[in-house]
């Protein structure tokens, strides 16, 4: 007696959705999550306390700045490796690997007595670390059913944005109540709780061995090359006057020459470290685009306001974590709205509406003023969170929503690349500004103020009288003086560069608008490639 036969569509409908053990994926997922936010906020919570590290490890300014340059130059070469080493001996190993590696080299760099040995250990910290970035991007896309994935994407959008804006707030508070070296000694715990979670419910895909046979040496050393040289002269380009730089000059030279030899050895080699053919893939391009813009607007902006907090208001590293909260609130609150929306509308309006929200908010705080505080800025960050996130979680959709699955881990790398490198590429840009522009309205203001101008005159002569104690009350008074001119050249300098903020905004606004539509139904099916 045969079997009765299935009702019709049952077979399909198996087949295109397979059992998923949501325990063991949710409980997978969360372990790389929490790797994922400890390596983006290792840059950012020891941004604001380079000047404590600076006094205990007894290093010089120009030594300092290494500490994040150290870090963030190997680990734009890990970002797309990290594709075809999930592909070669599978994600969960990859992940484990780095993480373990990780916290090692944290543990060794909180431990370090010397300038040296700190570069050293965060330059491996770094290199290994890069690679929990991308690899949840790939999971988010890889393991979780087609209809999940927003929720999915949702998660990374808040790790991405949160984790840069509460990183100030966090070190200053820890560096505050405990020491500079705990800013390091922090990630041995989460990094615990990691290593369990990753290494037993993790396993989403195994490993290819025969990926080894015929591996791209020369690829990998150009793309290295070319990785690492841009980012030390975007990192360290405006501190050296860029070209004026012998070794900025060299630096740039090999990036034009690697570069192209890079992009031609991944396109002619059978076997390339990262695919570079989905950029064939119009959705990609754009989004990659996109991704690139978000980049420079999450970090230009978390870069600019508490460099304006220190250097204008004078605020301490706590204080300035404590105004910055605002953005990352609403990130947070944003997130789930913006999940359901990309799945209502098309995913092209909400990166619109997210970019010109940015823009706006930029806009607005073009005409910031020495007096500007925490509720001035209040509105501008928030305004700001809210558009970042929008535009970020709607990019994901339209950069991965097309391509082939074979294609996802090797993507991945190139859209977490790019937004490190766009916010490379908007530091630089706002660096350069801001000491462009100073030195300009310094100009122009002191231009305006003749010998002979009665105002001028009655401030000195003020200022005379006030430091009429003082050993030269006249030199008192001019410095005084250049003191409060100078503040408010930085302070119109801080407003030109929210402004090209707004621009760069703006114009990522209406590029959006090449994507090919992309509906993200609830229910919705793999949408094959293009």
């Amino acid at each position: 007696m045969t079997a009765a036969a299935p009702p019709a569509g049952v077979g399909a409908r198996t087949a295109e959705e397979p059992q998923v053990n949501w325990a063991i994926l949710l409980l997978g997922f969360a372990g790389m999550v929490i790797g994922q936010f400890m390596a983006i906020l290792d840059i950012q919570i020891v941004a604001s306390s380079l000047p404590q590290i600076q006094a205990g490890v007894g290093a010089s300014a120009d030594e300092i700045s290494w500490i994040q340059t150290a870090y963030l130059i190997p680990e734009v070469v890990m970002i797309p490796l990290s594709g075809y080493l999930s592909r070669l001996w599978g994600t969960r190993n990859v992940f484990l690997a780095s993480c373990l590696g990780f916290m090692v080299m944290s543990v060794a760099v909180g431990l370090s007595a010397s300038v040296e040995q700190m570069i050293v250990f965060r330059a491996i910290q770094g290199f290994v670390g890069g690679a929990m970035i991308p690899t949840v991007f790939a999971v988010a896309f890889t393991a979780f059913p087609p209809k999940q994935r927003v929720t999915a994407s949702v998660i990374m959008g808040l790790i991405v944005t949160l984790a840069p804006t509460v990183g100030p707030t966090l070190g200053g508070h820890l560096t505050e109540q405990l020491s500079w070296r705990w800013l390091f000694f922090i990630n041995v715990p989460p990094g615990l709780l990691v290593l369990f979670l990753v290494g037993r419910y993790a396993n989403f895909d195994k490993g290819d061995p025969s990926l080894t046979k015929g591996f791209d040496w020369l690829g990998l050393g150009l793309m290295a090359t070319f990785l690492m040289s841009l980012q030390f002269v975007l990192e360290e380009g405006a501190k050296n006057d860029w070209f004026a730089d012998d070794h900025i000059l060299l630096l740039a030279v090999v990036v034009l020459l690697t570069g192209p030899a890079f992009v031609w050895r991944a396109l002619s080699y059978r076997n390339p470290i990262v695919e570079l053919r989905a950029f064939a893939n119009r959705n990609f391009m754009v989004g990659v685009v996109m991704t690139f813009t978000v980049g420079a607007a999450l970090f230009g902006g978390t870069f600019l306001l508490p460099l304006f907090l220190g250097r204008v208001r004078g605020y301490s590293s706590a204080e300035v974590g404590t105004t910055m909260v605002v953005s990352g609130l609403a990130m947070f609150a944003t997130a789930p709205f913006a999940g359901r929306l990309v799945r209502l509308i098309d995913p092209r309006i909400l990166m619109f509406t997210g970019f010109m929200m940015c823009a706006w908010a930029m806009w607005d705080a073009h005409a910031v003023t020495t007096e500007w505080a925490f509720w001035e800025f209040a509105g501008v960050q928030a305004l700001r969170g809210v558009g970042v996130m929008m535009a970020m979680i709607a990019s994901q959709q339209v950069t991965m929503s097309t391509l082939p699955p074979h294609m996802v881990k090797n993507a991945s790398g190139l859209v977490n690349l790019f937004r490190n490198v766009g916010g490379a590429f908007g530091l630089a840009i706002l660096n350069t500004s801001l000491t462009t522009n100073t030195a300009l309205h310094m100009s122009e203001l002191t231009q305006n103020i003749t010998s002979t101008n009665a105002g001028m005159l009655g401030l000195l002569a003020a200022m005379q009288e006030r430091f009429a104690g003082s050993l030269d009350p006249a030199g008192a008074a001019m410095k005084a003086v250049y003191g409060m001119l100078n503040l408010q050249a930085t302070t119109l300098a801080f407003g030109d560069a929210f402004a090209m903020l707004a621009i760069g905004c703006a114009a990522a606004a209406f590029v959006t608008l090449m994507a090919k539509p992309v509906k993200v139904p609830a229910n919705a099916p793999p949408v094959e490639a293009h």
